[in-house]
């Protein structure tokens, strides 16, 4: 029966229980070769190692001058990976590739770990599939293979995790005097010297010339001290209070942008994934159809424009295959991709050529440029607008259910910030006793006091929610009938609300309901009656969301090329239709954000404000 071997250091990378005999499953690079790591068992020989290996004896000990004083067990000794050439017919053809990977090529400055992040997909995961890639010296253009089944399976905690296991992979066999180390956000060649007692030259040629501008966070770069001393230092493992952006490469370089002259023709190039899955994506039509009614305004008023629609479905691949295009190359301005996992090789054109990406629809959290313009508002500032509904005076009540919808729950706690509140659990059923107690479904005690009053609704269910409401309604009437004084109050709403086909919209007025909204337009203001009609003459149906953001993506950013667009952009307000864009960029990053968020007030006399 075979032995099975110790445990060995990391379990997660292979590190397992093996038959002895069998070789490890853990290979890593050092200073550009592959090597394998492979832990000693009781009874294991160099001439037996030399035969499972494929190498000889010499090359094993010249590989770990500790073989000198012999083969000591549970020691991981490093072995050379003898290449091994595939068959012809067992090696994938590129269209086999491309039904289980996305291609990602690598930019100058790029981390394994930054890769990770970009597409949340395991560390392991990407060294399995790419076993020719070094992890800690990735080469500017080289391809990596991206599992797409793998995408968004992976949180930033798990990425640290498994870049911290191959580092203390390395240092297991690391040479003698030296480990490997993670670089941190904020750390520069002078900080690193300093701390390993080397001068910067010498910490250079460490790692096979490295230059200060090479440096980046989230690097795993060689330094002096055996892992005993790496151990022993504060904080040299990534933590998650390392930001993510700054693990990223430094792409958020200023770029000065070039005004078109007045009678110069306007490119835009507008990526739209029109097509998912083999069927239409109508979203995406009725975004075109409001762009393209957008355009006409800005002809009329003198400009020259021209507009390149490119189908970029949900495939990174397919856009970088579009970048790479000469027709989309002469763009001026580009609006798109719609998700974020496929904006990095647009923004590195972007930032290249020095012109405007606007994002219409996404949060951007991963991508950090100078060059984009992100039309939805910055979640940080979400709930500005309604911080007076739960200031000083005010009383709060939570009002829950059995289905409360979490997040939201999250948000409002995060709003009232320690302010004082009260909780009441809603249920639509008699008192059982019938005693004359409030039913649980009788929201009248709420509204007997003389306080200003707001009611935050936290469920999800919208049989629960029109309950309420109605509930609240039928209070309000019942008092004022009563000739007491007519309840003051408000509901703080939640915006998934608009998305309920049957809930009474009635009560929104009746209760006094406030939204905040990415987005509203009121179709009885003139603005938006004067595109809806445009918009039904051309197109034949009525306008949705996606056809108001199309309208104002072109509104917005066309007539802005012509002019000092980040100066003309920055700070001011702009409402092509109703909803108010304002940009900014915030704290810490360089994507030029709007920040503003619409506040929408249901008054009782069954009339609308927009803030």
């Amino acid at each position: 029966m075979k032995r099975l071997c110790a445990t060995l250091l990391l379990a997660a990378w292979g590190f397992c229980a093996l038959a002895a005999g069998e070789k490890s499953r853990t290979i890593v690079y050092i200073n550009g070769a592959k090597y394998y790591i492979h832990a000693v068992q009781p009874g294991e020989t160099l001439y037996g190692l030399a035969k499972l290996y494929g190498v000889g004896e010499k090359v094993i000990v010249e590989n770990n001058p500790a073989l000198a004083e012999g083969l000591k067990s549970a020691a991981n000794i490093r072995i050379p990976v003898v290449a091994e050439v595939s068959p012809e017919k067992d090696r994938k053809s590129e269209r086999k590739l491309r039904k289980t990977f996305d291609f990602h090529f690598v930019t100058k400055g790029e981390t394994l770990y930054a890769i990770s992040r970009q597409y949340e997909i395991p560390v392991k995961t990407i060294i399995g599939d790419n076993p020719g890639i070094d992890p800690t010296h990735l080469r500017p253009g080289e391809r990596i293979l991206i599992r797409r089944k793998q995408i968004g399976s992976e949180d930033e905690a798990g990425s640290i995790e498994q870049w911290e296991e191959y580092r203390r992979s390395l240092n297991s066999v690391a040479d003698e005097g030296t480990a490997y180390h993670i670089v941190h956000p904020g750390e520069t060649f002078y900080s690193l010297s300093r701390r390993f007692g080397i001068t910067e030259a010498e910490l250079g040629a460490l790692n096979g010339g490295m230059t200060p501008a090479d440096l980046k966070a989230g690097a795993m770069i060689k330094v002096p001290g055996g892992p005993d001393r790496m151990a022993a230092l504060p904080s040299d493992s990534l933590t998650l209070r390392d930001s993510l952006s700054s693990l990223r490469p430094d792409s958020a370089a200023a770029v000065e942008f070039r005004a078109l002259r007045r009678g110069e023709p306007l490119d835009i190039a507008l990526l739209l994934p029109l097509e998912v899955g083999g069927a239409a994506n109508p979203n995406y039509l009725e975004f075109y159809q409001g762009f393209l009614l957008g355009l006409d305004s800005v002809k009329r008023l003198g400009y020259s424009v021209n507009v390149g629609l490119y189908d970029t479905g949900r495939s990174p691949e397919r856009i970088r295959q579009i970048v790479a295009d000469e027709t989309f190359r002469q763009a001026d301005l580009v609006v798109g991709p719609v998700y974020e996992t496929g904006l990095q090789p647009v923004l590195r054109f972007a930032e290249e050529k020095g012109i405007p990406v606007v994002s219409p629809l996404a949060h951007i959290e991963r991508e950090n440029s100078d060059v984009l313009f992100q039309l939805a508002p910055d979640p940080a500032h979400k709930y500005d607008k309604v911080a007076d509904l739960v200031g000083p005076g005010k009383r709060v009540t939570l009002i829950a259910t059995a289905s409360t919808d979490r997040e939201f729950e999250r948000e409002m706690l995060a709003l009232l910030e320690g302010r004082q509140y009260e909780r009441y659990v809603f249920r639509n059923a008699r008192s059982a006793s019938g005693s004359g107690g409030n039913s649980p479904s009788d929201l009248t005690p709420l509204l007997e006091n003389k306080d200003d009053n707001v009611f935050i609704i936290l469920s999800d269910d919208e049989v629960e929610v029109d309950r309420i409401l109605a509930a609240l309604a039928s209070a309000d009437t019942n008092l004022t009938s009563r000739g007491r004084t007519a309840p003051r109050f408000t509901v703080l709403g939640n915006v998934r609300w608009n998305r309920y086909n049957n809930i009474d919209r009635t009560m929104f007025f009746k209760d006094r309901v406030v939204f905040i909204s990415t987005y509203h337009a009121k179709r009885d203001a003139q603005a938006v009656t004067a595109f809806d009609s445009a918009y039904i003459r051309a197109f034949g149906t009525l306008p949705t969301l996606y056809s108001y953001r199309g309208y104002d993506s072109a509104l917005i950013f066309a007539p802005a090329m012509y002019g000092e667009i980040e100066y003309d952009l920055e700070g001011r307000s702009y409402t092509p239709l109703q909803t108010t864009y304002r940009f900014g960029q915030p704290a810490g990053r360089s994507n030029h954000v709007n920040g503003n968020w619409t506040r929408v007030d249901y008054n009782k006399n069954f009339t609308i404000t927009i803030q």
